[in-house]
């Protein structure tokens, strides 16, 4: 008998609701492109939207073919994702909390895509003149499971179990 999702996917539901917690803060405490220093010369909060994906890529005001391309790529994604969270759930517990933050940070950007047609990014991480695209709470789940992923990945392979 296959084990529940449950607890999986209330991890990813518990990234989704804190990514969106998060972005209702910032957009209810911050003007749109204003900066707020929390590490100065380091770390800014700054209120920005992203109607692209991962860097800004795609991020044309206007243009709906990127949003819909994005949005179907991310269902589907989340499709694949789900299904192999089934499969791995209950032998590689590691793995699949590496997947269920993914999903959770899918979902959270998805809900910003299909609710403002926009994806709220607020974190401002830079170097002197350098700034790394902002991002959010989503986007550290996704990169961190993605990371976590990839080092399980290659330390046990995909077949483990």
């Amino acid at each position: 008998m296959k084990p529940s999702l449950f607890p999986w996917m209330l991890i990813a539901l518990a990234v989704a609701a804190l990514d969106q917690a998060t972005k209702l803060i910032v957009s209810q405490t911050i003007g749109l492109y204003e900066t707020v220093p929390v590490i100065t010369g380091l770390v800014d909060l700054v209120y920005v939207r992203n109607r692209g994906m991962a860097f800004g890529l795609l991020n044309r005001p206007g243009e709906n073919t990127a949003f819909y391309v994005i949005t179907a790529g991310t269902v589907v994604a989340l499709i694949f994702l789900i299904l192999w969270l089934r499969k791995i759930a209950a032998d590689r517990p590691k793995m699949a909390l590496a997947v269920s933050l993914i999903i959770g940070g899918a979902i959270g950007n998805l809900i910003d895509r299909i609710r403002i047609h926009e994806v709220i990014d607020f974190v401002d991480v830079h170097v002197k003149s350098f700034h790394w695209p902002a991002f959010n709470a989503a986007d550290s789940a996704i990169t961190v499971g993605t990371v976590w992923l990839v080092f399980m990945l290659l330390k046990e392979g995909p077949e483990k179990g």
